[in-house]
């Protein structure tokens, strides 16, 4: 059994506002970096390695988040939460030394990305602990409105603070942000988790599932993560071999979209299902990154990132809760790390696979290949891929 109905239950309280508080300024102090490759283009690296340094940040959180996601499911996130805010916190000083694209940035970001993955993980786990069962999908996307507003506010600083001040400023900004983070979950009491009649829920075991069922669920979340790659970690590199002087607006529009979106439709699949959102959300990135790769003016450049951002913010807490259907709510802190882990691996790994595609045939290939590949798993999914019973439609 679960935990009791909460018809009634308010959205906000002190502990969910701590908690949001805390995601924003994680995610804020990682904005900053969007445009890290600028700082990379110095050293006149290939952009495979750019991406590798790039993604290697998100390789390291596909290790360590489904380990912690289980351990959240029985120990709550405050505590994993402070852990990984640490290891950013270590990390970001190291920044100051970096003198190439070589091996001291790559161990950085690798260490800073073991922290992103337990911090981000655990506080969403504490933030949709904290708020309404059955608007589990209009939580997610309204706590993840703090994560897209530091991506629309973090590149845009971090770009105001080079000009002022270098990248030197940029990495002491991330640093304060940190510890302001750190505060904040420090003063935020553990939620109330999850239990079946009293115990900690039973582990669920993939290998009871058809490997081939499993394949396309996963593959839905990190081929999003890796066309939303292809946007974010080489957007910066695109606009600027176009000649456009500022890259801020782009991340701007995409944030301001995917804000409107989450606020006024992230409960649709609350309300329709699942399937019926992911759907119509991944067709539009992929259409959107067609049309990347056909961009040549400025203004058009700003309209595709308002574009890209209404896509982005239907597709997350669709997404995400339809793997937490499927794996039981008693298990969201896993599903949650699972989730995110597979969206990091198309982070991860397709950062230097479609560097290495724009070395061989340009940016505006790499695009065409990112939204063809979701395409066609979009479509596989839709037809293969069961329904869900939400989980506020379960036994309690």
């Amino acid at each position: 059994m679960g935990r009791p109905p909460e018809t009634k239950r308010a959205f906000f309280s002190r502990d969910l506002g701590l908690a949001l508080l805390s995601y924003f300024l994680v995610f804020l102090s990682i904005g900053l970096f969007f445009i890290f490759p600028l700082f990379l283009d110095r050293f006149h690296p290939p952009k495979s390695q750019v991406g590798l340094v790039m993604g290697i940040h998100s390789v390291m959180a596909i290790m360590i988040r489904p380990l912690f996601g289980r351990m959240l499911d029985a120990k709550g996130g405050r505590t994993l939460s402070t852990v990984g805010i640490l290891l950013m916190i270590a990390a970001t000083p190291g920044f100051h030394l970096v003198g190439s694209a070589g091996i001291l940035v790559i161990l950085l970001r690798a260490l800073s990305g073991a922290g992103w993955g337990i911090a981000t993980t655990a506080t969403l786990a504490m933030c949709s602990d904290l708020a309404p069962l059955d608007r589990m999908a209009h939580s997610l996307g309204i706590i993840g409105v703090a994560g897209i507003l530091a991506g629309a506010i973090g590149p845009t600083l971090a770009e105001e603070t080079v000009r002022r001040f270098g990248f030197g400023a940029v990495f002491n900004l991330s640093l304060i942000f940190l510890c302001a983070a750190l505060a904040c979950v420090l003063a935020t009491k553990d939620a109330v988790r999850f239990q079946e009649n009293g115990r900690a829920p039973r582990r669920i075991n993939l290998k009871n599932y058809p490997a081939t069922i499993l394949v396309i669920i996963a593959a839905m979340p990190v081929l999003h993560g890796a066309a939303r790659g292809t946007i974010l970690n080489f957007i910066a590199l695109f606009g600027t071999s176009m000649g456009f002087q500022r890259i801020g607006p782009f991340f701007v529009a995409f944030s301001a979209a995917a804000i409107l979106t989450r606020l006024g439709a992230s409960d649709l699949s609350d309300r329709y299902g699942r399937k019926r959102i992911i759907l119509p959300a991944a067709v539009l990135i992929s259409l959107n990154l067609f049309w990347i790769a056909n961009v040549h003016s400025y203004g058009i450049f700003v309209l595709n990132g308002f574009i890209s951002g209404l896509g982005q913010g239907l597709i997350f807490p669709a997404l995400s809760t339809y793997v937490i259907d499927f794996l039981g709510q008693g298990n969201k802190g896993f599903a949650l790390g699972l989730y995110l882990s597979l969206f990091d691996v198309g982070m991860g790994l397709g950062s230097p696979l479609y560097g290495w595609i724009s070395d061989l045939a340009g940016y505006r290939w790499m695009y065409v290949i990112a939204g063809v590949l979701l395409l066609l798993s979009t479509v596989i999914f839709s037809l293969k891929a069961p329904r869900v019973q939400p989980a506020a439609n379960l036994p309690q």
